[in-house]
C-alpha cells in the first residue's frame, strides 16, 4: 500500500510543462483545424498519459486503458472518411496527432499509427465494401483494435522473401506461417496479414482473433518501446473465409503503400521526440548552475541547442510540404522514405546530446530522455531500417537498384 500511494504522488508530481517550439513560425501554415487537432491532442496527453508513461516504461506494460482516449481525440483513422467512423481529416491532421503523440512515447504512438495506417488503411484502400462497414468503425472507435502482419523472422528488409502462405481449399483458404515484431499483436481482435498465395502472389488477408490455429504470443525482453506491446503472429492451419481476402490489390506494393502511409505519420512522429527533448534541455539549461551561472549561457550549450532547434526547424518545414503533397496526391514512396529517414536520425541525434545536457540526470525516470533514446532505437529501426531508406533514395537518384 505504501509503495502504491508513492507512485500515486509521484505520478502527481509529473508535470507536463511543454508549450511548443515553432522557430519559423508553422503556425501560419495551419489551419484553424490542423490548431484544433493540436490542442485536443496535446491536452489529452498532458492530463492522461505524461503523469504515467515513465511508470509503464519500466513495468514494460502498454496502458490499454487509454485506447478509448485515443479514439476520442481522432487518432485512430484521423484521415478515414466519416462514415466509416472516422474523423476525416487531412493527412496533415493525422501527422500532427502522430506528433503529439510521440512528444509523449513512441510506443504510444506506434499503437495509433499501426491502427490507421497498417490496418485501417489497407481495409479502407483495399477491402471490398463489406469489409470497410464490418471493421473501420469498430477500429476508429477503439472497440477493436488491429495489427499488421509483414515482417517475418528470416524476412526483415526484404518482405518479399516471405514464407507464409495460404491456399485455396474450396470453401476458405488455408493459413500457415508467423510473423515477428508486430506492434499491438498481443491484444488485436484482427491482423490484416500478408501472404503468398499458391502462385506466389501476396496477398492481404483479415484474420480475426478466434480462429482456431491462430496465436499472438508476446515477445519479452524489450529495451525499447517498453510501453508499447509487441508480439509474434503464428498461423497453424487457421481456415480464413474467402470474404475476409482484401480484394482491391496484391503484390508487394499493397502491404508497401500501407508502410508509406505509417512511415509518413513516423516522419511527423519523430519531431514530437525531438521536441520533447530539446524542450528538456532549454529548460534543464535555464535552471541548472554550475560556476556560478546557469549551463544555458556557457558557449558548448548554446551550441548543442542551436543545432537542435536547427535541425528541428528543417525537418518542420521538410515534414510540411509532405503533407501538402500528401493531400494531393503526389507525395512519393521516395519523399516519404527521406523524411522517415531524416527525420528519426534527427531526433535520435538530439536525444543523445539533451541526456548529455544533462549529466547524469539525464539517464534517471525523472527526464525523458533515456526514454525517447531507446524508444527512437527502434523507431529507427523498424518500416524500414536506416540504411534501406537511404538506398531508396539513391534508387531514386540514380535509376539504379542496389538491393540487389
Amino acid at each position: 500500500m505504501v509503495a502504491y500511494i508513492c507512485r500515486l504522488i509521484i505520478n502527481a508530481m509529473r508535470t507536463d510543462l511543454y508549450q511548443g517550439h515553432d522557430y519559423y513560425m508553422m503556425d501560419e501554415l495551419l489551419t484553424d483545424e490542423h490548431k484544433l487537432v493540436r490542442d485536443a491532442a496535446r491536452a489529452w496527453v498532458k492530463k492522461e498519459v505524461s503523469p504515467i508513461i515513465e511508470e509503464a516504461a519500466e513495468k514494460c506494460q502498454f496502458p490499454k486503458h487509454l485506447l478509448p482516449g485515443l479514439a476520442s481525440i481522432g487518432a485512430f483513422g484521423p484521415y478515414i472518411p466519416e462514415e466509416y467512423g472516422g474523423a476525416g481529416l487531412d493527412h496533415i491532421s493525422y501527422g500532427i496527432i502522430m506528433q503529439e503523440l510521440e512528444r509523449c512515447d513512441s510506443g504510444l504512438r506506434s499503437t495509433a499509427s499501426v491502427q490507421s495506417s497498417l490496418v485501417m488503411y489497407p481495409i479502407f484502400k483495399y477491402g471490398s465494401e463489406e469489409q470497410r462497414m464490418k471493421y473501420l468503425p469498430k477500429l476508429a472507435s477503439g472497440e477493436w483494435m488491429g495489427c499488421f502482419g509483414l515482417t517475418e523472422p528470416d524476412h526483415g528488409s526484404n518482405p518479399g522473401g516471405m514464407v507464409t502462405n495460404f491456399k485455396d481449399m474450396g470453401d476458405h483458404y488455408l493459413l500457415n506461417g508467423a510473423k515477428m515484431w508486430i506492434s499491438n499483436a498481443p491484444f488485436a481482435q484482427v491482423a490484416v496479414v500478408w501472404a503468398k498465395n499458391e502462385e506466389g502472389r501476396i496477398h492481404g488477408l483479415v484474420v480475426e482473433r478466434g480462429m482456431e490455429g491462430f496465436s499472438t504470443p508476446t515477445m519479452h525482453g524489450k529495451w525499447s518501446l517498453r510501453a508499447s506491446d509487441t508480439g509474434e503472429l503464428i498461423f497453424d492451419n487457421v481456415k480464413v473465409p474467402k470474404e475476409n481476402l482484401l480484394p482491391g490489390r496484391s503484390g508487394l506494393g499493397a502491404p508497401l503503400s500501407c508502410l508509406d502511409s505509417a512511415r509518413f505519420g513516423i516522419a511527423w512522429g519523430a519531431i514530437g521526440a525531438a521536441l520533447d527533448c530539446y524542450d528538456t534541455a532549454l529548460r534543464y539549461s535555464k535552471e541548472r548552475i554550475q560556476f556560478g551561472k546557469p549551463i544555458g549561457a556557457f558557449q558548448l550549450q548554446q551550441k548543442k541547442l542551436a543545432e537542435m532547434i536547427t535541425e528541428i526547424t528543417k525537418a518542420q518545414l521538410l515534414t510540411f510540404r509532405l503533407g501538402q503533397l500528401r493531400n494531393e496526391g503526389k507525395a512519393t514512396s521516395a519523399q516519404i522514405s527521406m523524411a522517415k529517414r531524416n527525420n528519426v536520425d534527427m531526433a535520435i541525434n538530439i536525444a543523445r546530446e539533451a541526456r548529455q545536457m544533462l549529466g547524469g540526470m539525464g539517464i534517471t525516470n525523472e527526464y525523458p530522455l533515456m526514454r525517447h533514446s531507446m524508444n527512437l532505437e527502434s523507431v529507427i529501426t523498424y518500416e524500414g531500417t536506416h540504411d534501406i531508406h537511404l538506398l531508396i533514395t539513391g534508387m531514386d537518384v540514380t535509376g539504379f537498384d542496389a538491393f540487389k
